[in-house]
Order: structure tokens, then C-alpha cells, then sequence
């Protein structure tokens, strides 16, 4: 079902005005004279996936996961992952072209693209990598090219153990393409599929991943507003990496638009009332309890049901949620900006220093010096047996754009920041 890094996005009609219920699935308002939009994550198998795990997980029956005998200070065993800095020698200097690579599978498909693993061609060095492919025409049609644009000026100044990390970006007359890290573990939705919900350590554990790389995005004063299952990946070690950066955005104080996954908006948002740093802590909120209940703390058939509930803001916790981490998701969950943590005068160490993490060992997970409680079973680097399968494509059917729609394209090849 899962999408990789190509999520479609759904175009907003700009004359419509913030003040609609956007009921209809996946509409989204346009404020200020910015037209954003909002994902539709309301796919069926995502819903069948919801409904079915609900009716198991508030029933008498409900199936309690065992938890990892693995402490979380246990040293890791040697690492799998390709090194970035190698990663990085295997593009430096060169400029790219789409025969440049040998195409392998498709591990990931959205409305305008597509993600293939590849390999360097002709190189002694088979380290696979991933290419996001972009059609030009679909993204002028989706009106995406200014997210395209700031998705890969964002991506190309960052680097993070816990993000998946740019190495390169070109075109051709058809296409637009970001070479990226492989990340082949699956996505963590995947693993909510096929386990329900997970056990407390490991949720405890990846949420931690994500505080950090917040923290990273929010020291570089850039907000990533799309966090969900669907948008992290896990690596070969067991680590967790966010991808899909297209509504990530940098700014300074606030911005007025709205996007995002329904179940995952932060009030702020629905509200039209300016959204900042602080609606990926709420978003943290969300995930934590989506990763121990199986399900969003706010759930509904349709986006207008979502909103309502998000903005009542009551949240039913399962039985088994240990009562410190009710503390910490009630903490994260709050409608007052100014009492949610993340957004108090401690930042993202009122989070850390929470006693769900007590005994916590930060500094030794950002050097992944900690082993992650569940680790994908792989057989190789270039191993995708753990996404779906999907079509293949010549990578040769692009309709042609204009040249006075291919200028508009100046400025995608952007320098990435390989130090």
C-alpha cells in the first residue's frame, strides 16, 4: 500500500476559503494566499487495517504483544548500513544521468513518481542506492513544483543518522530524479500491519529516533508537519529513518497553511490559526499512541470527523497503556501551545527528561550505539522483500513539457551538502 518517497499530494482548489469543513477526503484549505494540501490517508487498506486492529484491540480478546527481552543498553552487533561517508565517494564529483544506473526493482510509487533501487553502472562498487523519479508533467499539473523545489533545497542541507539523506539530484527533459540512501527494512507501517500494535520498548525506543531527528529539523528551523507510519523506514539495523519531505517547510516563527494527514493535524492547523515547531510534537503524540494501540488516538471515516475529534480533544487510552506514557502523549497532546511539551521554555529536553524515557540513554542512540528491539530479517543491501511489489515501468513514457513550462525547472539541481 505504502508509497516509499513518492506520496501523492492533493491539489487545492485556491478559491475555496479556509473557513470549509473540507469534509471530502483529503481537501485542505488555502490561507493567506498559500495553497497547501492535505494528504488523503484514508486508503482502504489503511482504514481496513484501523477498523480490524480496533475491533481486536477494545475487545476482551485483545492480544498483548511480548515484549523484546533485549534491553535497551545492550551494545549493537556490527552494523549493516552502508556508511554515509562511503555513500557519499560513490557520488561525489559526478554528474548524473538516468543511464548512469542500472534500474532494479520499484520499491515505491505515488501520483507523480516512482522510487527504483539502483546501482552505479560500470562501478566495481554495487552498494545499491535509491532514485526518486519525478515526472515533470505531473508535477506541473498537480501545481507541486514549488514543494518539489523546497522538498530538495531542504533535503540537501541536512544530514541525520535518523533522515533519509540526500546524495544527489539531476534531470532530463521528461523527469526530475533525487538519489538517495537505500533504506531497506520496510516502513514501520508495514510492521503495524502485520503486528497490530507494538511493544512498549520498541515504541518507546523508535519515538525516541524521531525526538531526535525533530530536534535536528528544529535546530535548522525547519517544521517536517507529515509524520505517520507510512513516512518511516527502517533500516537494516533496526534503525528509523524519515522520509517524504514534501511538506517540510522552513520558517522563522509561523505559517498559516494547511497540510498534512488528517489524523495526525494538530489543532493549530485545522484552525487556520498559525502552526510552528509545535505541531511535530503533537504529531510525536499521535504516533506514540498509534504505535501502542494499533490505531490513531483520533480516528474516523472521514476528514471532517477526524477534525472534530481533534479539535475535542479527548483521548480514550486503551487498557494497557502504562500510565507513564499516557503522561507523556497527554503532555503532547495538548491543545495550549504554551503548556505542550516540546514547546516550553525546556524545548525538546522537557520530552527527553520525561520518566517514560527515565534511564534513557540519548547521546548513545544518536550514534546508534544502542540496538534497536526489532531488526528486519534481510538477505542482502539490495534485498526488497520487505515493501510491496509493484509494476515496472521503461521509465520511458513521460509526456514532454513545453520549454517555456521546462525553465520553470531552473533551479532543481541543487548543490548537497556531502560534508
Amino acid at each position: 500500500m505504502c508509497v516509499y518517497w513518492c506520496s501523492g499530494h492533493v491539489q487545492v482548489d485556491p478559491g475555496k476559503s479556509s473557513g470549509e469543513s473540507g469534509a471530502s477526503r483529503g481537501r485542505s484549505c488555502a490561507s493567506r494566499g498559500t495553497a497547501e494540501f492535505v494528504k488523503p490517508s484514508t486508503s482502504l487498506t489503511r482504514r481496513e487495517m484501523i477498523a480490524a486492529v480496533r475491533k481486536v484491540t477494545m475487545g476482551a480478546c485483545a492480544r498483548t504483544p511480548a515484549e523484546p527481552s533485549t534491553a535497551d543498553t545492550v551494545s549493537p552487533t556490527p552494523s549493516r548500513v552502508t556508511a554515509l561517508s562511503h555513500l557519499r565517494e560513490l557520488v561525489s564529483g559526478r554528474s548524473f544521468q538516468l543511464d548512469d544506473f542500472d534500474l532494479r526493482a520499484t520499491v515505491g510509487v505515488g501520483t507523480f513518481g516512482r522510487v527504483r533501487v539502483v546501482k552505479v553502472k560500470g562501478s566495481a562498487d554495487r552498494t545499491p542506492l535509491a532514485l526518486k523519479i519525478m515526472k515533470k508533467s505531473e508535477v506541473l499539473r498537480l501545481k507541486q513544483l514549488e514543494h518539489v523545489k523546497a522538498e530538495t533545497a531542504i533535503l540537501a542541507k541536512i544530514h541525520h543518522p535518523f533522515i533519509v539523506n540526500l546524495l544527489a539530484t539531476f534531470q532530463d527533459e521528461t523527469r526530475l530524479y533525487l538519489v538517495l540512501e537505500y533504506v531497506n527494512g520496510g516502513e514501520l507501517f508495514s510492521r503495524l500491519r502485520n503486528e497490530g500494535r507494538l511493544p512498549e520498548l520498541e515504541a518507546r525506543f523508535d519515538s525516541a529516533e524521531i525526538c531526535l531527528a525533530f530536534e535536528y529539523l528544529h535546530s535548522k528551523n525547519v517544521i517536517y508537519r507529515d509524520l505517520k507510519p507510512e513516512n518511516l523506514l527502517i533500516d537494516s539495523d533496526g534503525f528509523i529513518k524519515v522520509t517524504d519531505f514534501g511538506f517540510a517547510k522552513v520558517i522563522e516563527d509561523r505559517t498559516w497553511t494547511l497540510c498534512g494527514t488528517p489524523e495526525y493535524l494538530a489543532p493549530e492547523i485545522i484552525q487556520s490559526k498559525g502552526h510552528g515547531k509545535g505541531v511535530d510534537w503533537w504529531a510525536l503524540g499521535v504516533l506514540i499512541f498509534e504505535m501502542l494501540a494499533g490505531y490513531p488516538p483520533f480516528y474516523d471515516e472521514n476528514a471532517f470527523g477526524i477534525y472534530q475529534k481533534v479539535l475535542k480533544g479527548t483521548v480514550d487510552f486503551p487498557r494497557h497503556f502504562d500510565m507513564k506514557v499516557q503522561s507523556l502523549v497527554k503532555r503532547l497532546l495538548t491543545h495550549d501551545r504554551s503548556k505542550r511539551y516540546g514547546c516550553l521554555k525546556g524545548g525538546v529536553e522537557d520530552i527527553k527528561g520525561h520518566k517514560w524515557y527515565k534511564g534513557f540513554d540519548w547521546e548513545m542512540l544518536l550514534s546508534r550505539q544502542l540496538k534497536p528491539l526489532y531488526v528486519p530479517k534481510l538477505k542482502a543491501a539490495d534485498d526488497t522483500s520487505m515493501f510491496d511489489r509493484y509494476p515496472e515501468s521503461t521509465e520511458a513514457s513521460a509526456q514532454a513539457v513545453s520549454a517555456s513550462d521546462q525553465q520553470r525547472f531552473d533551479g532543481f539541481i541543487v548543490d548537497v551538502d556531502l560534508h
